[in-house]
């Protein structure tokens, strides 16, 4: 891993810089390129420009490892409120909940009765959970729970998962969930691993993500391609041509602030196009692991900082 990936990703967990940065005016101005806004409104706002300009969005409550059964419940409620006023306003998008925000280390029963009362919500407003990945100790305990929820059949196909080209284990995951009727979104992952979990190597990761993209399009069910690598991206389009399969059977997803000018081409070219649209107060460990994704964004974010 490269030594600026190393260093961002562990300053991600730096609760002194963490708490500095979250509440200092410098802080949120940094922020402002990845995350939408602190407020609900301001998630609400970018989805519907969004929706305007041809583009669904998933809406992201960022918080992560509650400390108590309170805080899990006050986070489910911003997701209950989202999908109000998603409903309410007519938008095109859902929501992406991690489970540690919903107080899996607390109690795995407790997360999953959370997530069961979202996923409820959901499948009555006729939206969309999709549950994130964190890091590998919790993949075994997150794929569980999203297969049981799922097996319910009221809420069958609302419910989604994240998978991480980056963990030698993900191509049998991605075979069940696929014989499951899950919903995939594939992305390269974001978390340090070590070496017996995941490959060290870049290319490796590539070279999984792209075997792993293949299955999913293949399979009857409509996948996201999470990923903002042009090469990937022009490897999945020239896959789907040779086989015959239409843009509408799958989505390419990216991450608000980054790549906007590939967002709106892949729109022009009549490709689905979702935006992970983040928010909220605690946005400090997202916004260090997107640097650590790319660290050439470090020098983006000082030079447009400056320009203001």
């Amino acid at each position: 891993m490269p030594v600026l990936r190393s260093a961002f990703i562990a300053l991600s967990r730096n609760r002194p810089l963490r708490n500095f940065c979250e509440k200092s005016r410098f802080g949120r101005r940094m922020s402002s390129r990845f995350v939408a806004g602190m407020e609900i409104g301001d998630a609400l706002r970018v989805a519907e420009a969004l929706n305007h300009q041809g583009m669904t969005a998933t809406l992201d409550s960022l918080g992560e490892s509650v400390t108590s059964e309170t805080e899990a419940h006050q986070a489910a409620e911003i997701y209950h409120s989202l999908l109000d006023w998603i409903a309410a306003h007519k938008l095109n998008a859902n929501i992406s909940v991690k489970l540690t925000q919903m107080g899996l280390e607390l109690s795995p029963e407790l997360a999953e009765g959370i997530a069961e009362r979202l996923v409820e919500h959901a499948a009555k407003t006729r939206n969309f959970v999709r549950i994130d990945m964190e890091d590998s100790s919790l993949t075994q305990v997150t794929l569980d729970m999203v297969r049981r929820l799922n097996a319910r059949r009221d809420l069958r196909g609302t419910i989604g998962i994240v998978i991480q080209s980056y963990l030698y284990r993900s191509q049998a995951d991605v075979e069940h969930l696929i014989a499951d009727g899950i919903k995939v979104r594939l992305c390269k992952g974001a978390y340090k691993e070590p070496a017996e979990v995941a490959f060290p190597r870049k290319a490796d990761v590539d070279t999984n993500y792209m075997k792993l993209t293949r299955m999913l399009l293949e399979s009857p069910i409509y996948h996201g391609l999470a990923t903002h690598d042009e090469a990937m991206i022009a490897a999945a389009k020239a896959f789907a041509s040779e086989h015959g399969i239409e843009p509408s059977r799958f989505e390419f997803q990216m991450l608000y602030g980054v790549r906007r000018d590939l967002q709106r081409r892949l729109v022009r070219e009549g490709y689905n196009v979702r935006v992970y649209v983040p928010f909220g107060r605690e946005w400090y460990p997202y916004f260090m692991r997107r640097l650590a994704e790319r660290p050439a964004n470090v020098l983006f974010l000082a030079r447009n900082f400056f320009r203001r």
